[in-house]
């Protein structure tokens, strides 16, 4: 018996689909913050910033003019600050509460990694009043209606003013290409594998898979997929999931 993948999404733990309480490893701030060229005049929000290592490092390593970390859970904001005061930085705040009611009208840059739609929503009208040329970089995808200013994936400069995009158009200019094959959506989905930095080999490969077959089927749904037929890749992938796994993901196809 198999089960649709919305079902399976469901059944997992809602941090693996929010975002919440993910860390970054290191190496993935500082190539974020080298792709924003981040720099003393930036004014850094890490919204949801867990352990604040990317506070630390914003300050430390790339002399922003402030770094501010916001985050509701009472162990991460704890960690941070253990971590914040034992490397002395001045230049640095930690705030405890919830984004949506937190003020960052100062901010030039802001990471956001939510998938929260209520979150998503409620962040959206802050950020449209940020100072023009700020920057909000999200990971795997643009903010929602929005065409990504700079990309390199999984990461995505969306910069103020926003400029309207449907998903087609955010497609297209997320993967750079007139139309997306098997190569070009595994490619990607292991490079947003490799981002997130998992310690488990087993569960990278099943998330590349996953993401693969999301980004071709949303792909083929819009009509920049390239060929009319489904590659076999494709069909071997869905069969692994439905054989092995139990999860079904063909009844996305439209």
């Amino acid at each position: 018996m198999s089960v649709k993948i919305e079902e399976f999404l469901k059944s997992l733990p809602n941090n693996i689909i929010s975002g919440d309480n993910v860390q970054l490893p290191e190496y993935s701030f500082r190539r974020i913050f080298k792709f924003l060229d981040l720099n003393e005049k930036d004014i850094f929000y890490h919204l949801g910033c867990g352990d604040g290592k990317g506070i630390a490092i914003a300050s430390e390593e790339f002399n922003v003019k402030k770094a501010v970390g916001i985050e509701n859970n009472k162990e991460n904001i704890q960690q941070a600050e253990k971590l914040l005061k034992k490397k002395n930085l001045e230049n640095t705040e930690l705030l405890f509460e919830d984004i949506r009611t937190a003020k960052i009208n100062d901010a030039t840059v802001v990471l956001f990694w939510f998938t929260d739609n209520d979150i998503i929503e409620t962040m959206m009208k802050k950020f449209e009043n940020l100072q023009h040329g700020s920057r909000i970089i999200t990971i795997w995808g643009p903010l929602p209606g929005c065409l990504p200013g700079k990309v390199d994936f999984p990461y995505i400069i969306n910069t103020v003013p926003f400029k309207s995009a449907d998903l087609k158009e955010q497609l297209l200019a997320i993967f750079d290409t007139k139309c997306i094959d098997f190569v070009t959506a595994w490619e990607y989905a292991e490079r947003y594998t490799k981002a997130i930095g998992s310690l488990n080999s087993e569960n990278d490969r099943f998330l590349t898979i996953l993401q693969s077959l999301i980004i071709w089927i949303n792909a083929k749904n819009l009509g920049i997929a390239c060929g009319n037929e489904i590659p076999e890749p494709i069909k071997n992938y869905m069969g692994i999931l439905k054989t092995f796994f139990g999860i079904e993901v063909e009844h996305l196809l439209k």
